[in-house]
């Protein structure tokens, strides 16, 4: 890679990984418990990232409220994690669309799939974890897709960029950021993969990254994570703040 292309995006990347990044972004949500610091605990911060991640997609300026009114209403239940595990009571039931093509049934499938871990594991990171440390040929964003096999919001695809999954694992994942939560230290952020979104695929083909033609596929995504692991050798998806950035100043 041309080293003024290299030196472009580790300045973008400076540029934008900063904590003022989170004020328009779903990332808002990994530091909603600080709001509530009787409720912040391990369990509930994965899962209101989690929930968050799961539903971001569209427009912000809807989904945003979407995501923060189901954490308002697990309010009284403790946080999120007991809220999931009581049943989710006081959130709709029916067949009439909740966000974008999910309805309120699909959400409680969702609910109940995270109960069902929680009762199973603890946590979604010991769930996780415990696989990830068995199974070592199964990347990460695999196990997580894998273990909602009911609940149609979480991304299943196996040619699929899986951007939501792997936007929430970055979270999880990276360490020493002023937005990602980095408590996962049993995963290695050399295994992640870009979240492949429509700013960073428009970016990452105006900068020659991927061909004019690339489709929105996992195939894509690896692709376009071993470049920026020419950038970022030990944190390939810290590219992510560049083009993401990037393309979205553009935009704005």
């Amino acid at each position: 890679m041309d080293e003024n292309l290299i030196q472009r995006l580790v300045e973008l990347a400076q540029k934008y990984e900063v904590h003022d990044f989170i004020l328009q972004d779903p990332s808002q949500f990994l530091f909603w418990y600080d709001d509530f610091p009787e409720l912040k605990n391990p369990r509930n911060v994965e899962c209101a990232a989690f929930v968050a991640a799961m539903l971001s997609f569209g427009n912000r300026k809807q989904f945003i409220p979407k995501i923060q009114g189901i954490l308002e209403l697990s309010l009284d239940e403790g946080g999120i994690a007991d809220w999931c595990l009581n049943g989710a009571k006081n959130f709709p039931f029916g067949s009439k669309k909740f966000y974008r093509f999910y309805s309120y049934d699909d959400l409680h499938t969702f609910f109940d799939e995270i109960a069902e871990i929680l009762k199973k594991s603890g946590s979604l990171g010991e769930h996780f974890c415990k696989i990830y440390q068995n199974e070592d040929e199964t990347p990460l964003h695999r196990i997580v897709s894998q273990s909602f096999p009911k609940s149609a919001i979480v991304p299943k695809g196996k040619n699929s960029a899986n951007k939501r999954v792997n936007m929430f694992l970055r979270w999880m994942v990276r360490q020493n950021s002023p937005v990602d939560l980095g408590t996962w230290k049993w995963a290695n952020p050399k295994d992640l993969l870009i979240p492949l979104d429509v700013h960073v695929m428009q970016q990452a083909i105006e900068l020659e990254l991927l061909p004019e033609k690339a489709s929105a596929s996992l195939k894509t995504t690896q692709i376009l994570t071993d470049k920026m692991a020419e950038v970022f050798p030990d944190d390939p998806v810290r590219a992510d703040f560049a083009l993401f950035g990037l393309g979205v100043s553009k935009n704005s």
